[in-house]
């Protein structure tokens, strides 16, 4: 098969980029964050995707993806989505072979519309012309002041209405300095802004319980893993019991975990990564079965991976736009959304596909490898 729609080469790239800061949350610590950049080649049109993952994941890209793709028609992206899928079966689908075949897809996605010269949501049909975000750092790691400054550009200088701070300190050792830490958010927003809380399945089920009453007197109205996604039941029961909704599913790597979590009742809101779940493909199949039951959907980092997708969603909350991902992005990228006012437009300037171009004189201090 020929043509400028046939992939005649799909290849990936590492960069790792330092934190501006010590960062952790309730059950993790990092001081860098690493992007596999993958690329599909058409000839005139290049697509490109990504996901946050481990160096590894582009030897999968290489290694197990890469002679998949090839020679195939990028405008048939379902039927190649199966082959990917198929080809990881033995490697193991769950993790870094999920982010693999996620980069892949956001790349095809964006080669598709590039071919057919449109931004990708007028290719997916916008649901919506303006995309909530909601700013997300806070870090555990974060001091009082430092902290209060993040909170604040977003809310006063930046005008995004609804911010997040990371809480479950330790595995939840620190549950008194969380406390803390809420309050001074809130003091910190006002009573204009929605506060959000994510513990990062840190707590035990009655300690999130007993935070919650402490949430719930600061206004906080999104209760992010409180307990481990990994246990739907005891997630379901303090669903049940605390007044904040209560999200989860940023841990999806296939269709049916999503439809696991749904059946459970164990959310208000569904989490979904695109760069983790298997792509755009599957991002968009998760938003239907949460429509199903009633249920809206949050995009979970990588905003700009994120954006077309989440304005072609009808029951759409909003998107995550999260401290690191969002300075990567502006680094490695032109083409970054403003997310003034707290929404984003994605398309409106009409450039095709995701709009974004690898800047490669700004990324090439950070490439790996």
């Amino acid at each position: 098969m020929t043509g400028p729609s046939v992939v005649r080469r799909v290849d990936s790239a590492v960069y790792t980029v330092p934190t501006d800061g010590p960062e952790a949350d309730g059950t993790l610590s990092w001081d860098s964050t690493t992007l596999v950049l993958a690329t599909v080649d058409c000839g005139d049109i290049t697509g490109l995707g990504y996901t946050y993952a481990p160096a590894a994941t582009a030897r999968i890209v290489d290694d197990l993806l890469a002679d998949v793709v090839t020679g195939s028609a990028v405008l048939d992206i379902p039927r190649i989505s199966e082959a990917m899928h198929r080809a990881v079966r033995n490697a193991g689908l769950p993790g870094v072979a999920a982010q693999a075949v996620a980069a892949v897809d956001i790349a095809l996605w964006d080669a598709k519309a590039r071919l057919l010269g449109l931004p990708l949501v007028g290719l997916l049909g916008a649901a919506r012309d303006d995309v909530p975000v909601y700013g997300s750092g806070g870090f555990t790691t974060y001091d009082a002041e430092r902290q209060d400054r993040q909170l604040r550009g977003w809310v006063e200088e930046e005008g995004i209405p609804r911010v997040k701070i990371k809480i479950g300190e330790s595995w939840g050792r620190c549950e008194e300095r969380d406390r803390r830490r809420v309050a001074l958010a809130r003091a910190s927003i006002g009573d204009a802004a929605d506060l959000y809380v994510d513990a990062n399945g840190g707590y035990s089920a009655k300690q999130a319980r007993r935070v919650a009453g402490a949430l719930a007197d600061e206004g906080v109205t999104w209760f992010e893993e409180p307990v481990s996604s990994d246990h739907l039941t005891t997630l379901a029961a303090i669903r049940a019991q605390v007044s904040p909704d209560v999200a989860a599913g940023e841990y999806g790597y296939t269709l049916p975990y999503f439809e696991h979590m749904l059946a459970a009742g164990a959310v208000d809101c569904l989490q979904a990564d695109v760069t983790r779940c298997g792509g755009i493909t599957v991002w968009l199949r998760a938003a239907a079965l949460a429509q199903s039951r009633g249920i809206d959907l949050s995009g979970h980092c990588a905003p700009h991976a994120h954006a077309h997708a989440a304005a072609a969603v009808p029951n759409l909350r909003h998107l995550e736009w999260f401290h690191d991902h969002v300075r990567i992005e502006r680094v490695l990228f032109d083409g970054a959304l403003d997310p003034g006012g707290g929404t984003v437009h994605p398309g409106r300037d009409g450039a095709p596909g995701l709009g974004l171009t690898l800047n490669a004189e700004r990324a090439l201090p950070y490439r790996v490898g």
